[in-house]
C-alpha cells in the first residue's frame, strides 16, 4: 500500500506540473428575450482570483481588447449598437502609457439582437480575448445562443411596434470544449468609465486652464468693469456681492452645461471607444492645430457679431435672468480667446470617455467665475491687480506654443494604431525639440509676432520662464541618441518605435552591423538580434551553432515588455542574449493572416488555424503543453529543451534566477 501511495503521489506530482494549460475564465452563457424579434446574447464569465481581462474598450497601442466575432448574418439578424459591458477598471498602464480598461473577478456583456429572419434558431459568436496575471493568455472561446420561435407577422410588425418589454429568460449553453454550461443569473451594471483618480486630474488641468484663460486679452480686462458694474449699480454691497456670486455661478453652469452636452450627444461609451480610434485621433490633431494658429496670431476664431449683440440687449432686463444673459455674453465675446482653451479640454477629456468633459467643464468655469466673485466682495483687491498691456498676448501665445505641441501627440497615437513609422520617435522629437525652441525664442524676444506690442526690454519672470523652456528644449536633444527622457516618457513613441533602436547617430554595441543582419532578423529590445520567424531562426542558429531562446510573446503583452524592460537589460543579462544565444520571438496575437496554402486544422484543438499568431499559439500549447506568455525556452537545434528541470520559464523579475537558467541551458548545449 505505501508503494501504491507513493506512486500517486508521483503521479499526482507529475500530472501538476505538466498541466500547465491555464484557462482562468470560465464562461456561461444565456438568451434574454425583450420583444418577439429583439434578444440579448448575454455572456457571463467567472474570473479566476488575481487574473484580470481587458475589455473591448482598452485603448489601441496596449493590451489586446476582446473582440466578439458573429457568424455571418446572412440577412437573419442585425446587431444593435455596441456590446454593453458590466462593471470594469481603469488604471494607467505606465509600460504601454495607456489607460487599461479591464475585468476583475466577474464578466458581463451583452449584445442586442434583432432578428429578421423569422426560420433563426440559432446565432453563433465567437470572443478572442486576452487575460493576464504574472503572464498573459489569448484566449477563444465559441458560443452558440438558442433562438426561440418567432411568429411570421411578429418579423413583419417588427419595424413598427418593438416597444413590449418582456423579462423572460432563456436559458442556453455555450459550446466551449462540448462541454454543458450552466448560466448564472446577474443583472448588468453599466461600466465605470473613470476611476476618481483620472477624473481628478481632468479637473485639475481643467481648473489650471481657467486661470490661464483669465489672463487672456479677452478676458483679464472683463474683471474691474465687471465687478465696478455690481458694485456701483447695486444700492447696497451686500446686494453687489450677491450679483457678482450669482453672475459666477451663471458662469458654470454654462460651461457645465456644455460638457453635459457633449456627453450627452456621443455618450460616455461612445467618447471612449472615440478615443482609441484612428481617425478620432487625427481629426483632434488637426482641431489643436487650427487652435494654436489662432492664438499664435494667424486669424480669431469669433461667434458671430449677432449674437453677442442679442444676448447684450437680453442683459439689460435686470435680475437673475440678466446676469445669467451676462455671463452669457462674457462666454460669447470672449471665445477668440477662451474657445480653442475650451475645446482643447474637450478633446483631451473626450479621450478619457465617461463624464470626464462635464468635470473638464466644471473645472474650467470654476477658476473662471472665483476672481469674479472674491473681487465683488472684496474690491480693494482690484488696486492690486497689474494693467493689461502687451503680456496678455504674450500670455496668449505662450498657451499656442502648448497646443502646437499636444497636437503632434494625437498624430503620433494615430500612426502608432497604424504603424505607418511616419512619426518615429526621433521625428515626434525633433518636432518637440523646434516648437519649444521657438517658444524659448520668442520669450527672449527674438520672435515677434502679429498681435504683439513693441519690446523694448523683457521682465525677470519672462526671462526665468525663456531659461526654463531652453533648458527643457535641450533636455529632449540627447533623445535622439537614445536616451530614456522619462520626464516626458508618456509623449513621445517608445524606444522601439524609432528609425534606429538607438537614436540618431547611435550604435548597436554589437558585433553585427545593419547591414550585415541575416535574412528574417531584425533589432529588436536593446539591439537584441531577434528572428521572427521560427525556420529562419534555426537556419541561422545551424550556421553559427548557436543554442535557440524561444521568446513566445506578444505585441500587447505588459509582462513581455517588463521583461524586456527590467530583465533583459540588465549588464549579467543582456550579453548573453546577444551574444550566446539565437533569439526567435514568436508573437501569438499576430492578426496577420497565413498564406491559404499554410492554413491547417490544429490537431489541438480541432480549429482552423488563419493567423500567424494562432501557428504559434498551437506551437507553444502543442509543444510546451501551456498558453502563457512570456514563455522562454532555451532548444539544441533539434528543438529539444536544454533545461532538464525546468524547460520553461515564464515572468521572472529575479535577474539572479534568470540569470542562472539561461546559463543553464546554454552550458549543456556547449557539453
Amino acid at each position: 500500500m505505501k508503494k501504491i501511495f507513493f506512486l500517486f503521489l508521483v503521479f499526482l506530482a507529475f500530472a501538476n506540473g505538466n498541466a500547465q494549460i491555464l484557462d482562468p475564465v470560465k464562461w456561461t452563457s444565456k438568451t434574454e428575450k425583450i420583444s418577439d424579434t429583439e434578444f440579448n446574447l448575454v455572456f457571463e464569465g467567472v474570473i479566476d482570483e488575481g487574473w484580470h481581462m481587458y475589455s473591448q474598450f482598452t485603448p489601441d497601442g496596449g493590451p489586446l481588447p476582446l473582440e466578439l466575432k458573429f457568424a455571418a448574418a446572412k440577412g437573419n439578424y442585425n446587431l444593435v449598437g455596441k456590446a454593453v459591458e458590466g462593471k470594469t477598471k481603469r488604471e494607467y498602464n505606465d509600460v504601454f502609457e495607456v489607460d487599461e480598461i479591464f475585468f476583475e473577478k466577474k464578466v458581463v456583456i451583452k449584445q442586442k439582437v434583432k432578428i429578421t429572419n423569422p426560420k433563426t434558431t440559432k446565432i453563433s459568436v465567437e470572443i478572442d480575448y486576452q487575460v493576464c496575471k504574472d503572464a498573459c493568455i489569448n484566449q477563444n472561446k465559441s458560443f452558440q445562443f438558442t433562438i426561440p420561435a418567432i411568429p411570421i407577422t411578429e418579423v413583419i410588425t417588427a419595424n413598427i411596434d418593438t416597444t413590449s418589454v418582456s423579462k423572460d429568460t432563456v436559458q442556453e449553453t455555450a459550446t466551449e470544449n462540448k462541454a454543458d454550461i450552466v448560466p448564472i443569473s446577474e443583472s448588468i451594471k453599466q461600466p465605470e468609465k473613470e476611476e476618481k483618480k483620472g477624473l481628478l486630474t481632468i479637473f485639475i488641468i481643467a481648473f489650471f486652464s481657467g486661470f490661464a484663460a483669465l489672463l487672456t486679452p479677452c478676458v483679464f480686462p472683463m474683471i474691474p468693469m465687471t465687478v465696478s458694474f455690481f458694485t456701483k449699480q447695486s444700492k447696497t454691497k451686500a446686494k453687489g456681492i450677491k450679483n457678482a456670486i450669482i453672475y459666477g455661478v451663471s458662469i458654470i453652469v454654462i460651461y457645465v452645461f456644455l460638457g453635459f452636452i457633449v456627453t450627452w450627444v456621443f455618450g460616455a461609451d461612445a467618447l471612449n471607444a472615440l478615443s482609441t480610434n484612428v481617425w478620432f485621433n487625427i481629426i483632434f490633431f488637426i482641431l489643436l492645430i487650427v487652435f494654436a494658429a489662432s492664438f499664435l496670431g494667424a486669424f480669431e476664431i469669433m461667434l458671430p457679431n449677432s449674437w453677442a449683440n442679442k444676448v447684450d440687449r437680453q442683459a439689460d432686463r435686470g435680475g437673475i435672468v440678466g446676469i445669467l444673459f451676462m455671463a452669457l455674453a462674457l462666454a460669447i465675446v470672449s471665445f477668440s480667446c477662451t474657445g480653442p482653451i475650451v475645446g482643447t479640454l474637450l478633446v483631451e477629456a473626450a479621450s478619457k470617455g465617461g463624464i470626464a468633459p462635464i468635470i473638464g467643464m466644471f473645472g474650467f468655469s470654476l477658476a473662471l467665475a472665483l476672481p469674479f466673485m472674491l473681487f465683488a466682495m472684496f474690491p480693494g483687491w482690484l488696486h492690486s491687480l497689474p494693467k493689461s498691456g502687451g503680456w496678455l498676448n504674450t500670455v496668449k501665445v505662450f498657451l499656442g506654443f502648448l497646443e502646437l505641441a499636444l497636437a503632434f501627440k494625437f498624430l503620433s497615437n494615430a500612426d502608432l494604431v497604424l504603424q505607418l513609422h511616419l512619426l518615429e520617435r526621433e521625428v515626434f522629437l525633433t518636432i518637440w525639440i523646434a516648437i519649444f525652441g521657438a517658444l524659448a525664442m520668442y520669450l527672449f524676444g527674438r520672435i515677434t509676432l502679429p498681435h504683439d506690442s513693441p519690446l523694448t526690454h523683457i521682465s525677470v519672470g519672462r526671462l526665468s520662464l525663456g531659461i526654463l523652456i531652453m533648458s527643457f528644449t535641450i533636455y529632449m536633444i540627447p533623445g535622439l541618441w537614445g536616451a530614456p527622457l522619462k520626464l516626458i516618457s508618456a509623449f513621445p513613441p517608445p524606444m522601439e518605435y524609432s528609425e534606429s533602436p538607438f537614436g540618431i547617430g547611435g550604435s548597436n554595441r554589437g558585433n553585427t552591423s545593419a547591414d550585415t543582419l541575416p535574412e528574417g532578423a531584425k533589432y529588436g529590445p536593446h539591439g537584441i538580434m531577434v528572428f521572427v520567424d521560427y525556420d529562419k531562426g534555426l537556419a541561422y542558429a545551424k550556421t553559427v551553432n548557436k543554442p535557440i531562446m524561444l521568446d513566445f510573446t506578444g505585441h500587447a503583452c505588459v509582462n513581455c515588455r517588463k521583461m524586456e524592460n527590467n530583465v533583459w537589460s540588465e549588464d549579467v543579462i543582456l550579453p548573453i542574449l546577444k551574444n550566446e544565444v539565437v533569439m526567435i520571438s514568436l508573437y501569438v496575437d499576430d492578426k496577420r493572416e497565413l498564406p491559404k496554402s499554410e492554413q491547417f486544422v490544429s490537431k489541438t484543438s480541432g480549429k482552423l488555424l488563419e493567423t500567424i499568431g494562432d501557428k504559434w499559439t498551437d506551437f507553444m500549447i502543442s509543444k510546451y503543453k501551456t498558453n502563457t506568455q512570456p514563455l522562454y525556452v532555451i532548444t539544441d537545434l533539434e528543438g529539444n529543451s536544454l533545461n532538464e528541470k525546468t524547460p520553461t520559464i515564464s515572468y521572472t523579475p529575479d535577474v539572479n534566477e534568470y540569470e542562472t537558467w539561461l546559463k543553464t541551458g546554454i552550458s549543456k548545449f556547449k557539453k
